[in-house]
């Protein structure tokens, strides 16, 4: 994510200049939106996260290995369910937020996903070959004795192009999108200021779900940036006596407790010395699917 200055730069400055609400727009408030929630939640468990295991469930004779597998279908599904709810979330947002903004956000969005969806493709179906997620693309075993040696930089690219500029262009939009819809989320109105027992529900299950998306999409430094920018606006919003609503509580609450799963998580990989080589630096965030194929499917 750091090899990106100028999208994180044009970022924070969407951040600034769309995270402030006036007072006639807090007293549009919306009602919480439970449909768009839990279809946005639904799908991203399903199609997101389940993705990598329906492939591993079902049978390989159904899916070739030079075919697309089950959960290629479902990235593709992802990827054009996702922005479309996306565009509903931001038409129902209480203020009129930049179109030339989200249209554009929205085809980055659409464009990194694309490109996310080959290159994971490709890495998921090499696990059938031995291929370990906590190895380096040069550490495999299967890769590293390939001749010639030139191939090796091929599978080097694909990993750039599915771990580092598809999840650049994936994430960056989709983080963007949610702080904009989060900018009209405040109102003045008491009676606005609580979330309804369903929105409880559904505050796990998000939370959760953003933490698989942080750590296996590497993307803390977005993640945290958002979450503070979040904070800030909302301390700032409080000195106009503006208050988040049900939507924006929904969210902020999903987003905290995103940040507290994601603290267990790296405490309790701390130590971890085969994690620890693969993720060198300051930012320790080992992904699940590393520790999955290190703990896990070695033992079997």
């Amino acid at each position: 994510m750091l090899g990106f200055p100028l999208l994180h730069l044009c970022f924070a400055h969407c951040l600034l200049r769309h995270g402030s609400v006036s007072a006639d727009e807090a007293a549009r408030t919306a009602p919480f939106h439970l449909d768009l929630w839990f279809y946005f939640t639904l799908q991203n468990w399903v199609l997101d996260f389940g993705r990598p295991i329906a492939m591993l469930v079902f049978p390989l004779e159904w899916f070739p290995l030079n075919k697309p597998s089950v959960g290629d279908y479902f990235h593709m599904a992802y990827n054009v369910i996702t922005p479309f709810l996306l565009l509903k979330l931001i038409e129902r947002s209480p203020r009129t937020l930049p179109r030339s903004i989200t249209y554009v956000s929205i085809i980055i969005f659409i464009m990194g996903a694309s490109i996310h969806l080959v290159g994971d493709s490709v890495n998921h179906r090499l696990l059938f070959s031995g291929y370990q997620h906590h190895l380096s693309v040069r550490e495999n075993p299967i890769i590293k004795n390939l001749k010639p040696e030139t191939l090796i930089d091929s599978f080097e690219l694909l990993y750039y192009y599915d771990e580092y500029l598809g999840h650049c262009m994936w994430y960056i939009p989709f983080f963007l999108i949610l702080f904009m819809y989060f900018s009209g989320c405040f109102t003045a109105c008491k009676a606005e200021r609580w979330m309804p027992g369903p929105a409880l529900l559904l505050v796990a299950p998000s939370g959760l779900y953003y933490w698989y998306l942080v750590t296996e999409g590497q993307i803390f430094i977005l993640f945290i940036f958002t979450f503070f920018a979040m904070l800030a606006l909302v301390l700032h919003q409080k000195r106009k006596r503006l208050f988040l609503d049900s939507n924006g509580l929904f969210l902020f609450s999903s987003f905290t407790l995103t940040l507290l799963l994601v603290a267990l998580w790296v405490a309790w990989l701390w130590n971890d010395p085969v994690l620890r080589k693969k993720y060198p630096g300051v930012i320790y965030v080992p992904e699940p699917w590393a520790f999955y194929t290190l703990h896990v499917s070695s033992r079997h």
